[in-house]
């Protein structure tokens, strides 16, 4: 495929009255401003950031007092305070539609299929709304859940919201360890579970697990049915009671909602853990909300009624990213089970029936697509698709590729990068702008992103330190349990002086798009030059013969050498025909510089359970380094395959 032009270009009608065009244009109004164009006006949402969060606020309608002042301390990212005199709800605004159309549709594999109106939706919060209440539930206690991605769990977080308690949750799949080492930290004061799940078409039971958690958290718990007995799992639990007894006797009525300031917390997130307890990560409720509203509306577009799907569990932030969607009005379509089950084409039929406006992924389920041999742009009508994003790790330009030949010719194609650090991201998908092969779009508006490199300079045509130079409203609020703010400083602003330090390694394009390398703490360093992982996972992933790849620095004679872990196709061997092929291509297709010093062969590679490799976690153990939460990996089985390697002693 051509690399000299792009991929997808925005047509005339886009241009013009796209959400983004049209905000655009209004803040112009709004303001007596003249914008050239996006750039120019990207440039004003960071030199004004209270004009332009106010501009949000007021073109997306949120509800709520917004107060005098829009930003005070802004040039001090510690301390800046975004609409310090507001007063909002978060539910409330994402539950300001009503009605019989589809506010939430579902599918979990093939085992289960429902959808709830917006009249259906009201009436379960408020049920919930009730019940929390009645058992004590409000302002700033802790409700944390252990769900599939259900209708019922988005009931559940906007109820909680709605009295101004505190959301967490994460999957089933997590182990008991891991559920405790992230719940446990925080002090719930109501915990949720589910009865099972499907996944890969087997029942799976989580009875003795979720007995275990609810013991040693020792609080209430709300067994919600899906794929069990609720009823049996709920009476051997001290406390239990089922979601059917927990909201009996409440007819839904009209919601009430605490309004409580806009950094009042919202969500509290996990890091992955990888590395030690995981980090607990307090978001706001305003914050959460701006952020969500302009990355929705203006650079996905998204409109009312539109159908919204992100691919995602509720371990990953990407499903409070989802869960936003209710904000202007976009049905939420929900899945839960394996991506590739009964096989590969399950999503895309989902999107065909639904027609989904909005197809949210991870470039690691893009690539399986593409390696599983299925080309949906022949198989399914997804004339309403109009957006797909990319996230969890960097989309290789095969994988753009591979989009627009196998998928579907006229889309948008946004890779997007943030994180749980910030519930969003900062660098995503423009509808005004082209896509470029390999390449992020560009920054999110409001959000001072550069690359630097190690000395604080901005640099261009060379890679450096994904950075944010001045505050932007969705910055945690905190991390709990760290009083003091040591953890929340070491985390972002060690490396430099008052700018956010994402820890990602990035490089900007001559087209103004961003292309991530990687995470920087994982970069290589042979001889003194910095590598990105992702690199070298760019040219080796698309060899037919490799279904995934790791890559680490190996300390090695007073310098470091790079060693390329691979998972092979079924039935391939690595041979030295194909150890020589793998050097060669990432010769010809990286740089000499980027060829493996060794490339071994192992049965699985670790990853999270939002399926991100852990490279930092091999490192270690190929360094003879402790893991020190295995409990956040998936399958930390796979761990052990790297430890005392023969192949790694010469």
């Amino acid at each position: 495929m051509q690399t000299d032009r792009p991929l997808w270009v925005p047509n005339a009608e886009t241009l013009e009255r796209s959400p983004m065009a049209e905000f655009i244009a209004w803040c112009g109004r709004r303001f007596g401003r003249t914008f050239a164009d996006y750039d120019t006006f990207h440039d004003w949402s960071v030199a004004e950031r209270g004009d332009f969060w106010t501009a949000v606020w007021e073109h997306c309608g949120v509800i709520g007092e917004r107060g005098e002042r829009a930003l005070v301390d802004g040039e001090r990212m510690l301390e800046a305070r975004f609409f310090p005199d507001a007063k909002l709800n978060f539910a409330e605004n994402l539950m300001r539609r009503s009605g019989n159309g589809d506010a939430l549709i579902f599918r979990g594999e093939d085992k289960v299929r429902y959808r709830l109106s917006w009249d259906e939706l009201l009436g379960l919060v408020s049920r919930l709304q009730q019940a929390l209440r009645l058992r004590g539930v409000g302002v700033g206690d802790r409700v944390v859940a252990m769900m599939p991605n259900l209708p019922e769990t988005i009931a559940l977080m906007l109820a909680t919201a709605s009295v101004g308690a505190i959301w967490s949750s994460c999957s089933p799949d997590f182990g008991e360890q891991g559920v405790l080492d992230r719940f446990g930290q925080i002090g719930p004061k109501l915990f949720i579970a589910c009865d099972g799940y499907w996944y890969n078409g087997k029942r799976q039971d989580i009875d003795v697990k979720v007995r275990a958690v609810a013991a040693r958290l020792g609080v209430p718990t709300l067994v919600v049915p899906y794929a069990g007995d609720s009823a049996a799992l709920a009476a051997s639990i001290e406390g239990g009671v089922t979601l059917a007894d927990f909201i009996a006797g409440f007819e839904a009525k009209p919601l009430t909602f605490e309004r409580l300031p806009f950094a009042h917390p919202l969500y509290i997130l996990f890091s992955s853990g990888t590395t030690g307890v995981p980090k607990c990560i307090v978001h706001s409720a305003g914050g959460t909300l701006l952020q969500h509203l302009k990355e929705h509306r203006f650079h996905c577009g998204l409109k009312e009624g539109e159908r919204l799907f992100y691919f995602t569990t509720c371990g990953w932030m990407m499903w409070n990213w989802l869960a936003s969607g209710l904000a202007v009005g976009a049905t939420l379509c929900l899945y839960d089970g394996s991506p590739f089950y009964p096989d590969g084409n399950v999503l895309f039929d989902y999107a065909a029936e639904e027609r989904f406006a909005v197809f949210g992924t991870s470039a690691k389920y893009i690539d399986a697509v593409r390696k599983g041999g299925f080309t949906p742009v022949t198989t399914h009508d997804l004339s309403a698709l109009r957006l797909i994003t990319s996230t969890g790790s960097p989309l290789s330009p095969e994988g753009f590729s591979f989009v627009y030949e196998g998928i579907k010719a006229d889309v948008q194609l946004a890779s997007i990068s943030g994180g749980t650090d910030i519930v969003s991201c900062f660098v995503l998908g423009n509808p005004l702008k082209p896509v470029w092969r390999g390449e992020i779009q560009g920054p999110g508006l409001g959000l001072a992103v550069d690359v630097w490199n190690d000395e604080g300079k901005s640099v261009r045509g060379e890679k450096g330190e994904l950075v944010c130079t001045k505050a932007f409203p969705s910055m945690p609020v905190m991390f709990w349990n760290d009083p003091d703010g040591a953890k929340y400083r070491a985390a972002y602003f060690e490396r430099f002086d008052n700018v956010w330090s994402h820890g990602d390694f990035a490089e900007w394009t001559p087209h103004g798009g961003i292309i991530i390398h990687g995470r920087s703490d994982a970069t290589l360093n042979p001889g003194g030059v910095r590598i990105g992982t992702a690199e070298i996972y760019n040219q080796v992933e698309q060899m037919p013969e490799v279904a995934e790849a790791l890559c680490i620095g190996q300390d090695w004679q007073d310098d470091v050498r790079v060693i390329l872990f691979v998972r092979l196709a079924p039935g391939v061997e690595l041979t030295a025909e194909l150890t020589q092929a793998i050097k060669n291509r990432i010769r010809s297709g990286a740089s000499p510089r980027h060829v493996p010093a060794k490339v071994i062969a192992v049965a699985d590679i670790p990853r999270t359970k939002s399926g991100k490799i852990v490279e930092l976690a091999v490192r270690d153990v190929v360094h003879g380094r402790p893991v020190k939460n295995k409990e956040a990996l998936a399958n930390p089985e796979a761990l052990d395959l790297f430890a005392k390697m023969e192949e790694l002693k010469s």
